[in-house]
């Protein structure tokens, strides 16, 4: 995929600068607006003893020809907790964003998570500033910048507006204390892919990965739909011969046209599949994780099997998948495309994600019995039995059924 040729903006000094509706300005120009506006009432005036440093975007890196934007975010800490996911593993995410825009993806709601983060560790509030909401507080005194906030909804920010943790290596490097992990597994793309499109400009994920290679006796996983993983296998063999590495190939379905119907600039499965094959010649422990299943859509019999014999021809150690769950800013993304692309669906998913962002219990429990039924017909269970990774994995997506092998011939529509 070609970057354009103004793909770097510079900013004269003193300049105003016009970038379709955004006008980017310089921090001094800002400051006089800002100190202009009246911000005290008559008789009730106090002197600022520690001034206010002026709202500015974040640096523009670089921008694509239809539009997506890619913006330095400066980071404290790169770690993400248990405690703060509420999910059993550590995990980094090296964007905030990512724009493959898949329609049902459950972290498109990660933008407005970070500005609010931000705002409320600054102290700020909300203010507006030549139309544009920016955030504004005690940021000065903390030495972290005021973060603008996008202009657009979350869920279309996500795709549009990919936020770039440029120093996302050094922080790690600095923080990493192995002991604190206390046998958890450090998870590499949660939130976003870490070999999207912007992988190949910016090298992220590799630098993590050469930041890891210096360690031994961690438990690392990834989590990618691009077949770019495979640059990396020079790196992902070197960390496994000092740790445990897990690369988990993520696809939704093995039917090129409907995948490109729910995810709108992912490699296609053909080339998952060969990735995942190159990951498995090249002595890297990897399989494949079928997330999420989309009730009435891929959840299907003979759609999930077409997948696990493709995993199998690919030499998959192991599948997994969990089923779909739709956040806020996920239903304003994917319930239009659904009424657009599967209308006979619509008005079944309003109602059942209208109270929660999971699909039922019940729903749960009969997807779990299909796919163990599915992984037993095509040789998976006993290559998985006895893997610690694969009970990690499993736990992380949903629990084992009790009763494996029964229900087998359920109806192929779930929900």
């Amino acid at each position: 995929m070609c970057w354009s040729s103004h793909t770097l903006i510079r900013v004269p000094q003193l300049r105003p600068m016009w970038m379709g509706t955004l006008r980017v300005m310089e921090a001094s120009q800002a400051a006089a607006r800002l100190d202009a506006a009246p911000q005290e009432q008559a008789g009730d005036q106090q002197l600022d003893l520690l001034p206010r440093r002026p709202s500015v975007p974040l640096p523009l890196l670089d921008e694509r020809a239809r539009g997506t934007k890619f913006i330095k975010l400066s980071v404290r800490s790169v770690l993400n907790t248990p405690a703060a996911t509420h999910m059993g593993f550590w995990s980094i995410n090296p964007y905030v964003g990512c724009e493959f825009g898949c329609t049902y993806c459950y972290a498109r709601d990660t933008h407005r998570w970070v500005l609010e983060r931000s705002e409320r560790r600054n102290g700020g509030t909300a203010v507006e500033w030549s139309g544009d909401p920016i955030v504004r507080g005690s940021a000065a005194r903390d030495g972290l910048p005021p973060y603008r906030r996008s202009a657009l909804p979350p869920e279309e920010a996500f795709e549009k507006e990919i936020l770039v943790k440029s120093d996302v290596a050094q922080v790690l490097a600095r923080t990493l204390n192995p002991s604190r992990l206390a046998g958890q597994s450090l998870v590499i793309g949660t939130a976003t892919d870490p070999y999207q499109p912007a992988e190949r400009r910016f090298r992220l994920t590799r630098r993590i990965l050469e930041v890891l290679r210096s360690y031994q006796g961690l438990s690392i996983e990834i989590i990618t739909k691009s077949p770019l993983v495979t640059r990396d296998l020079d790196l992902l063999q070197a960390i496994s011969r000092r740790n445990e590495v897990n690369v988990n190939i993520s696809l939704a379905t093995a039917d090129p046209r409907l995948a490109r119907r729910l995810e709108l600039r992912s490699p296609v499965p053909a080339a998952r599949l060969r990735a995942l094959r190159r990951l498995i010649t090249g002595n890297v422990y990897a399989g494949l994780i079928v997330a999420p299943i989309i009730p009435g859509i891929t959840d299907d019999w003979a759609g999930l099997a077409r997948l696990l014999e493709a995993a199998k021809e690919a030499g998959a150690r192991y599948v997994i998948g969990s089923a779909l769950r739709l956040g806020p800013a996920a239903r304003h993304r994917f319930l239009p495309i659904l009424e657009r692309e599967f209308p006979h669906l619509y008005e079944r998913y309003r109602r059942h994600y209208a109270h929660s962002d999971m699909s039922s219990r019940s729903y749960q429990d009969a997807l779990t019995r299909r796919l163990n039924a599915l992984r037993q017909a095509y040789g998976f269970a006993g290559d998985e039995g006895s893997s610690r990774r694969r009970r990690r994995l499993e736990a992380s997506a949903q629990a084992q059924s009790e009763h494996p092998t029964s229900h087998v011939h359920e109806q192929a529509l779930l929900i």
